[in-house]
């Protein structure tokens, strides 16, 4: 026998890969998000660059916010769960308190940080789906088997939306109920009893959707906008007229007409109208695919989690493709005329501060989750023998202890997690 001492890798020196898909769909979203509000904003103020240089600014604070969280451990933000919660309730308390929150037509979805203003739903959006996450995973099974622990969520969700009504914004709280249903049903909800909720809470929705008379406006322009083209139908109607511009290639790049002060908010909701006008139909199935690559790829990472035990991640994975696949949805159905106005902006693309830095910190998210998952599958395989692991200097034999942690459901069984630890 050879006695010389074995090669072996140390699991910690073992790391992992962000996935090259999601960060290139990613960039090549916001690379089209710079060009198109550059396009589509030169006509909206005195100086042409004005929105273009505010989005491009957002975009690089929102990036390095990404970095941050890619290189934090889940398990340290999991710790902060509780934290993250109250940090929703506070944040959207705030934009009642005078001299902090601020209006914008009515509006009270912004708090003045002296410099720009935030509109903090965007804010709550990750923070939730954070908080909801680390609550599947303590009461994973308690919440297929109780009403109680079902309940509990939604109504947080409940609290949050009733905060957001008060401001109005209708749009992201349909967004956030919607996201809760889908991140319980994915966490194993039992879904003849989800049906209850649901079934009680869509009337009272659509009643609170008709009380306001704005709202009902909306909902009659979207079924005829041509009826009122120069008042309730004028965007919708400006919005299909773009569209229609375009054909299948496009007039060409910033040569749209709806947007010189013909279609309101050009740069922000109905961004995708000019893209459809000057990129045509191809540029229009291309931000589809695109949309639907990257949160199906988060769908696929989630699950992948799942399968390793890895469910902090994985249903931060979900919830996360949920909130992106949903408000692009939203947003490009609004453009087409499939759905009534919403106010919802398109991820990554859409001019805004708010929007465009939440959504790099939710991207740097889910890259972190892809990391991690990398990690962990090349551990396993180094466990398993599988070749391909790179060699580290001599060091002592590892193998794998188990790590047995509850969660925190009284029916909750136990859920093991491998350990490593050396063999003296």
């Amino acid at each position: 026998m050879n006695d010389s001492p074995r090669q072996a890798t140390r699991l910690d020196a073992i790391g992992g890969q962000y996935d090259p898909w999601m960060l290139g769909v990613a960039l090549a979203l916001a690379a089209l998000g710079v060009v198109m509000v550059a396009s589509s904003s030169m006509a909206l103020n005195s100086d042409p660059f004005h929105y273009l240089t505010r989005h491009v600014v957002f975009l690089g604070i929102g990036i390095a916010l990404a970095c941050v969280v890619m290189r934090t451990e889940l398990k340290i933000i999991e710790q902060y769960n509780q934290f993250l919660l109250l940090a929703c309730f506070g944040m959207l308390l705030l934009v009642f308190v005078p001299g902090i929150g601020h209006t914008v037509n009515g509006a009270r979805r912004w708090i003045n940080l002296g410099v720009s203003k935030f509109q903090v739903v965007e804010a709550v959006k990750v923070l939730y789906i954070v908080w909801l996450s680390s609550y599947l995973v303590r009461f994973r099974d308690d919440v297929n088997a109780t009403w109680p622990a079902m309940l509990k969520p939604l109504g947080v969700a409940v609290l949050l939306v009733a905060l957001l009504l008060m401001q109005p914004d209708f749009g992201s709280s349909t967004l956030l109920l919607a996201i809760t249903a889908g991140m319980l049903v994915l966490g194993g909800v039992n879904l003849p009893r989800m049906s209850m909720p649901v079934v009680i809470g869509l009337p009272i929705f659509a009643f609170i959707a008709i009380l306001e008379p704005y709202r009902m406006r909306r909902i009659t322009s979207f079924l005829d906008p041509w009826q009122d083209q120069l008042g309730s139908g004028y965007q919708l109607s400006n919005a299909l007229m773009a569209l229609g511009r375009g054909e299948w290639f496009g007039v060409g790049l910033g040569a749209s007409v709806q947007k010189l002060n013909f279609l309101p908010e050009a740069h922000t909701d109905f961004i995708f109208s000019v893209i459809g006008e000057e990129l045509g139909f191809v540029g229009v199935c291309l931000v589809i695919g695109l949309y639907a690559l990257l949160a199906g790829r988060a769908f696929w990472i989630g699950v992948r989690c799942v399968e390793m035990r890895r469910h902090f991640a994985g249903y931060i994975a979900f919830g996360i493709g949920l909130w992106i696949g949903m408000q692009s949805f939203v947003s490009i159905g609004v453009n087409l005329g499939l759905l009534p106005t919403k106010g919802l902006t398109l991820p990554l693309i859409s001019s805004g501060g708010s929007s465009v830095m939440m959504t790099c910190v939710a991207i740097g998210l889910l890259l972190r989750v892809s990391y991690e998952l990398s990690r962990a599958e090349r551990q396993v395989a180094l466990l398993r023998g599988e070749p391909g692991q790179t060699a580290e200097p001599p060091a002592p034999a590892i193998a794998a202890g188990p790590n047995v942690a509850v969660s925190g459901g009284k029916r909750a069984a136990g859920r093991v997690e491998p350990r490593f630890e050396r063999i003296a």
